[in-house]
């Protein structure tokens, strides 16, 4: 028999440990108690972090502090030499390529590990040990082709007039792949386990030490007599990046992995122990269950990336002012009106992969082609999506018109020390503002797919990318744009996301009407 505490699930936020005995020798194991998004109580003390305002306010935390350092290193810089702010964004482009990687397996971690209804807490660490291991040895490996390549990727992607003198600059970021690549498994392989203050963690130090070196080596009161440069910069964002990614993973390690075995070890027999162990090392089957979703969300990435860095190269041709201007533009978008989609859309990701994992267990994690799906249940899956969705909205409309009428020009101005560039970047704001709160909608939504099935996500980005950036993207590669090179890049960037809003309803819709009508077939669940 089970005392009443072998079947409690909640402990400080966290599945307890003895209900993970109970699943993996009990078949007909009791739900998770993840059915509640928000708290049933004002007192504060008593919410967890697998609440949805708890692990929102972590997720918000996690994105926020990155984003303000983003914007503070460009202010460094501008002190050293405003000609190499558009430097720094080389930094963004290698992100950019390291994301193509980053966006594969850590995106699978939603509906794999975020099923905690039908796998267990050793099974789930063993995927997200799994997951941490293969990034961080492609991370590495990235790092060092952008090592022998540096030279190739500043032809690419820094204006001729400081290519030169930031080759440096782009072999020292060049291991940010290996640092964004730890970070990002971690940060992913976490938030599906309910565990946001990992991340929130990683980005806490990261900003801490950033802040505190930054301004004792190359703040206008530094210390020593030293002439502050742009690759001193580049040396102390490495430094505190990787610092940050194995805080992280150690945190993760000592609250989260190490904490599992005593307590079953006291639970449970010797045999049974060293199975849960087991459970939680990586392995090969562990790698292969992420594979099959990971190397969808490889290809969408791939595809969306490849594009966005095709468009790029047109824009670093067009000079050092209008990339400059590009460069604070994506400051304004990625420091200022991103921080809240993504959060909304990771907070979003977890609660509806748990809940889909849950209905999955219910109808029978064997069953691939369920009927007798009704609207109630859908809404009752994706209610978290919707709920990001609201909050989205609210956010993004006043945030938005006050960036267009007081924000975007003065921020540019403050940064560039030109008005030319600060010019430019208003107008660009200006003319695309409104498409921000599409985007906004559609990644709430597109949550929906990614938590759930993973090949119609795959779908809705290769129709946006195929059918609408793709052609635009040739347009800005045959056309001379010195004369009007905003007015095709903002039908690019700023129409993809309309039409990816358009895109995701239809499919968003589709989604449904195959579940509701009998005729969707699931993909096979594989345990790892």
């Amino acid at each position: 028999m089970l005392s009443k505490d072998d079947v409690d699930t909640r402990v400080d936020g966290e599945e307890n440990i003895s209900s993970e005995v109970a699943r993996d020798h009990i078949p007909s194991r009791l739900p998770p108690r993840d059915d509640r998004l928000f708290p049933t109580t004002w007192r504060v003390w008593e919410w967890h972090r697998d609440q949805y305002p708890v692990a929102l306010m972590f997720n918000i935390g996690a994105f926020i502090l990155p984003a303000v350092y983003g914007t503070l290193s460009k202010l460094w810089v501008a002190n050293i030499d405003s000609s190499f702010v558009v430097t720094t964004d080389v930094y963004t482009y290698i992100g950019v390529v390291a994301e193509v990687l980053n966006e594969g397996l850590p995106r699978a971690a939603w509906v794999v590990i975020g099923d905690k209804a039908s796998r267990s807490l050793p099974q789930r660490l063993g995927l997200a040990h799994t997951l941490i291991l293969f990034q961080s040895v492609l991370g590495l490996i990235m790092s060092i082709g952008f090592v022998a390549g540096a030279r190739t990727f500043a032809e690419g992607f820094v204006p001729i007039e400081v290519r030169e003198k930031s080759l440096t600059y782009v072999r020292i970021s060049a291991f940010s792949a290996l640092s964004s690549a730890i970070e990002t498994a971690v940060s992913a392989a976490t938030r599906a386990l309910d565990k946001p203050d990992v991340p929130f963690v990683i980005s806490t130090a990261k900003f801490a030490i950033n802040i505190v070196l930054d301004m004792l080596i190359i703040s206008n009161f530094h210390v020593g007599t030293h002439t502050p440069t742009i690759n001193m910069q580049a040396g102390i964002q490495l430094a505190c990046n990787m610092a940050a990614a194995f805080v992280g993973f150690f945190y993760f390690l000592l609250t989260v992995s190490l904490r599992v075995h005593p307590r079953r070890k006291r639970r449970d027999s010797a045999s049974d122990a060293g199975e849960s162990a087991a459970k939680t090392r990586p392995t090969i089957k562990a790698l292969l269950v992420l594979l099959r979703p990971g190397l969808i969300m490889f290809a969408e990435s791939a595809v969306r990336n490849a594009l966005y860095l095709w468009l790029i190269t047109t824009i670093v041709a067009l000079g050092s002012t209008y990339a400059t201007a590009w460069g604070i533009f994506n400051t304004i978008r990625w420091g200022l009106v991103m921080v809240p989609v993504l959060a909304l859309d990771a907070t979003a990701s977890a609660f509806v992969s748990h809940r889909w994992g849950v209905w999955r267990r219910e109808i029978g994690v064997t069953t691939l082609r369920p009927t007798g799906v009704t609207l109630r249940k859908l809404f009752h899956i994706t209610k978290p999506a919707f709920v990001s969705l609201v909050i989205a909205i609210a956010v993004e409309v006043p945030l938005a018109i006050f960036l267009t009428f007081w924000g975007a020009r003065p921020f540019a101005r403050y940064l560039s020390g030109s008005d030319e560039v600060a010019d430019v970047t208003a107008y660009m704001w200006r003319t695309i503002d409104w498409c921000y709160v599409f985007f906004a909608v559609s990644t709430q939504m597109a949550t929906v797919l990614l938590a759930t099935r993973p090949k119609w996500y795959l779908y809705q980005s290769l129709a946006s990318n195929l059918l609408y950036v793709l052609p635009w993207a040739i347009v800005c590669q045959v056309k001379d744009l010195e004369g009007n090179a905003w007015t095709y890049h903002s039908l690019v960037f700023g129409g993809s996301l309309v039409f990816s809003f358009v895109d995701i309803l239809v499919v968003d819709g589709l989604w449904a009407w195959t579940l509701l009508k009998g005729r969707a077939t699931l993909e096979v669940f594989r345990q790892g």
